[in-house]
């Protein structure tokens, strides 16, 4: 209960810190809504002009779009602190700091700031779940709407999982590794399409590696009612949203290895 007060703390001072350039935050959220939603129309202008691929509409597009973008925005939403991590704290040596202080560095880095520009995107990808809602005539029952929060929160997991990584390799790098967000932002990317489109190689790099489909792909097939044109057995589309909640395990028990292996600046 302390680590949510102290959260909610956190909360309220960025934002207030925040309010005071209201334009600028809105202009920053009108950019991401924007950039996101041009995106969007691409691949609307693509099937315009082509049609069905491989049996996949428009609104299944939609859906593994909105449904990823959600996801992501939470997840940066909550892991700006771990994002500008190696410039920010080891290479100055900001990262005493928070080791003196009796909270976990983990908590810290959520709280350090929650950047209101992210609501832009969150925002684009609730419009474009509603825009898959209407062209696939989706009904969102009890059992869906669940299903579609734990795929949601199965993603912010992956995603934050993913930002604790590349923290944590600025412990030896001083400087987050920009590669990092190849597999960041690339893996949005990628999750916004069906897995059977992609090669046999890169599907099991989605899967096994970086499992960016048990976020969007597996669990969006078990609320289209579809099975997996590659293989997965039923039964797991629904679960595989708990993938990332290990990833994110795996991630944290990474990070306290890099925490006990940090040298200090001597500041």
């Amino acid at each position: 209960m302390n680590a949510l007060y102290l959260l909610s703390r956190y909360f309220i001072s960025s934002v207030r810190g925040q309010l005071l350039y209201p334009g600028v935050n809105l202009l920053l959220g009108l950019g991401a809504f924007l950039t996101s939603i041009i995106e969007l129309v691409g691949i609307w202008a693509l099937f315009q002009r082509f049609g069905n691929v491989q049996g996949w509409r428009y609104g299944d597009i939609c859906l593994f779009f909105g449904m990823v973008s959600i996801s992501f925005a939470l997840a940066d939403f909550l892991s700006r602190g771990f994002d500008v991590f190696g410039s920010e704290f080891v290479r100055t040596g900001d990262f005493d700091r928070l080791l003196l202080r009796p909270r976990s560095a983990a908590l810290q880095l959520i709280g350090y700031d929650f950047r209101l520009k992210v609501l832009g995107r969150l925002l684009q990808g609730l419009l474009v779940l509603g825009v898959a809602t209407h062209s696939l005539g989706l009904i969102w029952h009890p059992a869906t709407v669940g299903l579609a929060l734990w795929t949601i929160a199965g993603g912010v997991a992956l995603f934050f999982g993913l930002m604790v990584l590349q923290a944590t390799l600025a412990f030896w790098t001083v400087e987050s590794l920009e590669i990092v967000n190849v597999v960041t932002y690339g893996g949005v990317q990628a999750a916004q399409f069906p897995l059977s489109l992609y090669a046999h190689w890169f599907r099991n790099f989605l899967i096994f590696v970086v499992p960016i489909a048990c976020i969007a792909y597996f669990p969006v097939l078990a609320i289209l009612h579809k099975s997996d044109p590659t293989g997965m057995p039923d039964w797991f589309l629904p679960l595989a949203p708990a993938v990332g909640f290990v990833f994110l395990a795996v991630s944290l028990g990474v990070w306290r290895f890099g925490v006990r292996k940090y040298t200090s600046t001597g500041t």
